[in-house]
């Protein structure tokens, strides 16, 4: 299953003991998906439809802790083939949730009084879980993190988004494909959300993805920043080694002034080795610093023997081998 479905079904098994809560809860659901239909016995009944069964089942739950009504779910088919779970409020019960609630109708649609509702915090708790359990998802946190509640109606997501920044999330909002999606991108916020609505092992295995990516993430910095400082010193190694094959043919390594002849041989011999390793092949030992100094003076006897060629040799004999850097 995906970590959203797992959250789902630990939610489903979250219902507060206050009745304002359960009423908020239920609130949610009929918000998000809850509709007013004549049934097949021509009589006005209050629905909720949804493809997953949880939010029914919750929906279920409530009627009977909070009204004391029998109600079973129906299982059939969408238009689309998608298994969609119903569960009906016959007309003489739906009164009571339509007062519980304060119900307006429009366009067939339900819209509680969310307001009056979710003035407690414990109830915009509620009211959030309701609404997550009957449309939301959220991502693997082990890839990316997203958390989204799709509304069918601006007058939802408005509620949503509202009851969130009381509890102290920053959502955004969207509008796609005819919805409005309230979501949350940041780590901590969604976080938040799941301690929120109760769901602490779901919350326990978001901080475990969380440290994972973070790990993640350090080594491979620190594996991109090794391979850009092997690189670097390769780069220079190569450069240092060109430098000194250019005073070599030109002039001789004899010509180097003392010490430095040396450090262009041992260069030579290690092409491979760190600045801090080339000083210990040096006689006596030599620091990172001094290493560096030297092959630094090498590189500058070599660009000058690039500008001054032809006065580097001698005269006479043209080969450079009576040459002396002084």
């Amino acid at each position: 299953m995906s970590f959203s479905s797992d959250l789902k079904n630990e939610l489903g098994k979250v219902i507060d003991n206050p009745r304002h809560c359960r009423i908020a809860e239920l609130a949610a659901i009929m918000c998000m998906s809850g509709v007013v239909r004549r049934n097949d016995r021509g009589r006005y009944v209050i629905s909720v439809s949804l493809e997953n069964p949880i939010p029914a089942e919750v929906c279920s739950a409530l009627l009977k802790k909070v009204f004391d009504m029998e109600t079973e779910i129906e299982e059939r088919r969408s238009n689309r083939n998608l298994a969609l779970y119903s569960c009906e409020i016959e007309e003489k019960d739906s009164v009571d949730v339509a007062n519980a609630l304060k119900i307006r109708i429009r366009e067939n649609k339900i819209f509680p009084d969310v307001e009056s509702l979710t003035e407690n915090t414990c109830c915009r708790r509620a009211f959030l879980r309701g609404a997550f359990i009957t449309a939301g998802s959220i991502s693997d946190p082990d890839r990316h993190y997203h958390l989204e509640i799709p509304c069918r109606d601006i007058y939802s997501a408005q509620q949503i988004m509202m009851i969130m920044n009381r509890l102290g999330l920053e959502p955004k909002m969207v509008e796609r494909q005819n919805h409005y999606v309230v979501y949350l991108k940041d780590s901590e916020q969604i976080a938040d959300m799941l301690g929120l609505m109760g769901a602490r092992k779901s919350l326990l295995e978001l901080e475990n993805a969380r440290i994972r990516r973070e790990v993640r993430g350090n080594i491979n910095r620190r594996v991109n920043c090794e391979t850009a400082n092997i690189n670097k010193t390769a780069h220079a190694a190569a450069r240092q080694i060109e430098d000194i094959l250019l005073i070599k043919e030109k002039a001789g390594l004899s010509s180097l002034p003392m010490g430095l002849d040396e450090m262009a041989r041992v260069r030579l011999k290690y092409p491979e080795a760190s600045l801090s390793e080339l000083g210990t092949y040096l006689e006596p030992p030599v620091g990172k610093s001094g290493v560096n100094h030297r092959l630094r003076k090498l590189g500058e006897i070599a660009a000058s023997l690039k500008r001054k060629e032809e006065s580097c040799y001698d005269q006479e004999t043209g080969n450079g081998k009576n040459f002396k850097w002084t």
